[in-house]
């Protein structure tokens, strides 16, 4: 099953699924907001999730993205790769793994100045046990995961 969780936008560098094309993003299929309308600068403006709202939205990458304020959009305009979940919004671990789950707002680290998310405060803690470990695995195993994942 499909999380309808929204998550996110384009990865930088060697996190690329294939050259040429866009990363795939998690994004709500019903309403095309990233990140389920959370404000992706707010985890590292205020070191937590809140909420976007509606009149502040910027679509990028094939998605909807919410903004709590004119400054965080502008933010996001400006640099897009900062701001979007590290593989799409899917979840970290599970890429180290070849898996491709989404991951959900509320389980994330910043690690590196780069947002990652999880399925479960589960996954998150094994991130947190050894990021660099699961981050360098889950590069590797990027492009073959995100092949497999259905746009």
């Amino acid at each position: 099953m499909r999380l309808t969780l929204g998550l996110l936008a384009g990865l930088a560098g060697s996190t690329a699924a294939v050259a040429g094309e866009p990363a795939p993003l998690v994004v709500n299929p019903n309403t095309g907001l990233a990140l389920s309308g959370f404000d992706p600068v707010s985890y590292f403006a205020d070191g937590k999730p809140m909420f976007g709202r509606p009149e502040l939205e910027l679509r990028n990458n094939g998605a909807i993205w919410r903004f709590r304020n004119e400054g965080d959009r502008a933010a996001f305009a400006d640099h897009p790769e900062v701001y979007t979940p590290v593989f799409g919004g899917y979840d970290a671990v599970a890429v180290a793994h070849g898996k491709s789950v989404p991951g959900h707002p509320l389980f994330w680290s910043v690690s590196g100045e780069r947002l990652y998310l999880f399925y479960s405060e589960e996954a998150r803690a094994e991130f947190l046990g050894d990021p660099g470990g699961i981050i360098a695995r889950a590069q590797r195993k990027w492009p073959e995961v995100a092949r497999g994942i259905p746009r």
